[in-house]
């Protein structure tokens, strides 16, 4: 099982920047796509941006141009950089992992809260 641990959230102003991480630990033998999601009350929970093993990132096209998503596998580390924040971006931002372990899993941490003021 991999357990994601998220850090980094907190509150900013308008235009600023803000970079979250997320690490793995626990048992696994690769982990195929790390991503980004969020969530705001009473909103389903949106893709922002995904990093898959070997493949090129994507974004959603709310946080194109403004949000980076990078991995290091050697630290089992994604972060996500995200600047000229908009009160829009304010959401609880998960990380996702897709993992083999004994078979294909998936695991979610426990989020971050990102707090964008206007």
């Amino acid at each position: 099982q991999v357990q994601l641990v998220e850090s980094g959230g907190g509150l900013v102003e308008a235009g600023g920047s803000l970079r979250i991480s997320c690490v793995a630990s626990g048992r696994f033998g690769v982990i195929n796509a790390m991503a980004w999601y969020r969530q705001t009350p009473g909103k389903q929970r949106e893709l922002v941006a995904s990093s898959p093993s070997g493949g090129r990132p994507d974004y959603a096209d709310s946080v194109k141009g403004r949000f980076t998503i990078s991995r290091d596998n050697a630290k089992n580390t994604v972060w996500l950089q995200m600047n000229s924040l908009k009160a829009e971006d304010t959401a609880v931002y998960y990380c996702y992992a897709d993992y083999y372990y004994i078979g294909r899993k998936t695991s979610w941490g426990t989020g971050t809260q990102v707090t964008v003021t206007s």
